[in-house]
C-alpha cells in the first residue's frame, strides 16, 4: 500500500485514527508505517485461550448459518498464528476491563519517548457507508498525556483504501485541555469521522471494506446512491 499525505504528520509524537477494514488496518499499520508506530490490539488476539472466541464473535458471527461450523474450526486454526503475530508486532494491548488504565499508561510512555499510536475505534453501528461508530474512550490518552508532559495532542485521521492499494491521511485535529472531556470525546470524534468520510468520498469510486464482515455483494461504495447497499449498513 502507498501511505498518501504525510505531510499532514505532525512534528511531534501523535494518534493517528483509521476505519479498521476488518483484518486491513492493523495488518497495514505494521507494515506500512515507520517502527516508531504503535497499533492498539484487543487483547484476546494475543492469549491462545482467549483468541477463538474473540475471532469468531468479533470476525465470523455474521456469516451465513451454514458456513458458521467451518468457520469456528477456523478460529481455532489461527489462534497459534495470531498469539504468535501480535505478540511480536508492534503493539499496545487492549483490555475491555479495569486493565484498561495499563493500556493507558503504555500508550502514554510510548508517545513520552517519541512514537506514535495507530487506532481503529470502530463498534458495531453504523455511521454512515464509509464507518462505523467510534468508540469514545481512546480520547481519553490525550487527557493523561497533557498531565504528564503539559502537551496537547494530535489526532490525525486515516483512511484505508485496500481496492486503491492506498492509505490516506488527513488533517490533524488537536485535543482542547481546557474543554470539558465528555464535550472533547464527542468534538473529536465527530471530526475524525467526517473527515475519513470526506477522504472516502472524494476519491475515485471504489468499493468500501466495511467494519463488519458481512457478505462482499453488499460492500458499498464510497459513492453511495440513494437506496443503495441499505441491508449491508442497517
Amino acid at each position: 500500500m502507498e501511505v498518501v499525505g504525510l505531510e499532514n504528520l505532525p512534528d511531534e509524537p501523535c494518534v493517528i485514527i483509521g476505519n479498521h477494514t476488518q483484518l486491513h488496518g492493523p495488518i497495514a499499520g505494521e507494515l506500512f508505517f515507520p517502527d516508531t508506530f504503535y497499533t492498539w490490539c484487543a487483547a484476546p488476539m494475543m492469549k491462545l485461550k482467549e483468541v477463538p472466541p474473540y475471532a469468531y464473535k468479533d470476525f465470523w458471527s455474521q456469516k451465513p448459518k451454514v458456513l458458521k461450523p467451518l468457520f469456528k474450526l477456523i478460529s481455532y486454526i489461527i489462534a497459534p498464528l495470531s498469539v504468535l503475530i501480535f505478540n511480536n508486532a508492534r503493539t499496545i494491548a487492549v483490555y475491555r476491563d479495569n486493565r484498561i488504565l495499563s493500556t493507558f499508561r503504555d500508550s502514554v510512555t510510548k508517545l513520552k519517548n517519541g512514537n506514535s499510536i495507530i487506532i481503529f475505534p470502530e463498534q458495531d453501528k453504523k455511521h454512515n457507508h464509509i464507518v462505523y461508530d467510534f468508540q469514545e474512550g481512546f480520547v481519553d490518552i490525550a487527557r493523561l498525556y497533557y498531565k504528564r508532559t503539559g502537551k496537547e495532542l494530535y489526532f490525525v485521521p486515516l483512511y484505508i483504501a485496500p481496492k486503491l492499494k492506498s492509505m490516506f491521511l488527513g488533517k490533524p485535529i488537536k485535543f482542547s485541555a481546557d474543554t470539558p472531556i465528555a464535550e472533547e470525546r464527542r468534538r473529536i470524534c465527530d471530526y475524525l469521522m467526517n473527515e475519513i468520510t470526506d477522504i472516502a468520498i472524494n476519491l475515485p469510486e471504489h468499493t468500501v471494506i466495511p467494519y463488519r464482515n458481512i457478505p462482499k455483494k453488499y460492500y458499498p461504495k464510497n459513492i453511495q446512491k440513494e437506496g443503495q447497499n441499505e441491508k449491508a449498513t442497517n
